[in-house]
């Protein structure tokens, strides 16, 4: 019996996936995978070679991670449609690692009949040390009905979803009620219920006015004084 398959309906944005722990990663692994996808850089496969060029022993080819984090979304998803993986190398990978596949619903929408969701994924070692990050894009019926419509030929089920993203609710800071003019302006002549009215400031005056200065004297022309009469 196939798993019941995932409708857009059913999923909401902030939605964690089902964490994909797989088996510590050795050296046996590493020569199948070279075998199944043609790449037989000795880098992965000979540990004479890498020690060789310095490197401490052979690591996992990132596309074998990459497959990881795949099977992760295919195992959520369900019959969705992958429209768009992408993903960035953040470390390597050692024989003994134990990779943990993880990802979280970061947007949704839909548009003319058709259904999107879009992925942050990673992938992180036994340390909990990020190795690699991506991001995904499906496509899914909106329910049940949709798909029987569609796989009866019928036009798909048309419903408006407005794009809702994560980081938008996460960004977006609490709204608060902007006060009416009138209260704003009642406020403001109101003092606080319980406050003291403030006392009027004093002037500040001059110590040259406090104190009365003395008014200066007018000055007085004196007369010569007489000349003394020579003896003869």
């Amino acid at each position: 019996m196939s798993a019941r398959k995932l409708y857009f309906e059913a999923i909401r944005v902030g939605d964690e996936l089902p964490a994909l722990a797989k088996a510590p990663i050795d050296r046996v692994q590493l020569a199948r995978y070279a075998g199944a996808s043609g790449d037989f850089n000795p880098i992965h496969v000979d540990e004479a070679y890498a020690k060789s060029i310095g490197m401490p022993s052979v690591y996992a080819p990132g596309m074998l991670v990459v497959g990881f984090l795949g099977q992760l979304v295919s195992d959520w998803s369900r019959g969705a449609q992958l429209r768009r993986y992408g993903v960035r190398f953040i470390k390597m990978v050692w024989p003994g690692d134990t990779v943990v596949c993880k990802g979280r619903v970061t947007d949704k929408w839909g548009e003319n009949g058709r259904y999107f969701s879009e992925l942050d994924l990673w992938a992180e070692n036994q340390r909990g040390e990020l190795v690699l990050k991506g991001q995904t894009l499906i496509q899914m019926f909106y329910s049940l009905e949709d798909e029987n419509r569609q796989r009866a030929g019928q036009a798909p089920l048309i419903v408006a979803v407005p794009r809702q993203s994560l980081a938008a609710q996460v960004a977006a800071p609490p709204v608060e009620a902007a006060p009416r003019a009138s209260e704003s302006a009642a406020s403001a002549k109101k003092p606080a219920s319980g406050s003291k009215k403030a006392p009027p400031r004093e002037r500040s005056r001059s110590p040259m006015k406090a104190a009365s200065r003395p008014k200066p004297k007018k000055a007085v022309a004196r007369k010569p004084a007489p000349k003394k009469a020579k003896r003869k």
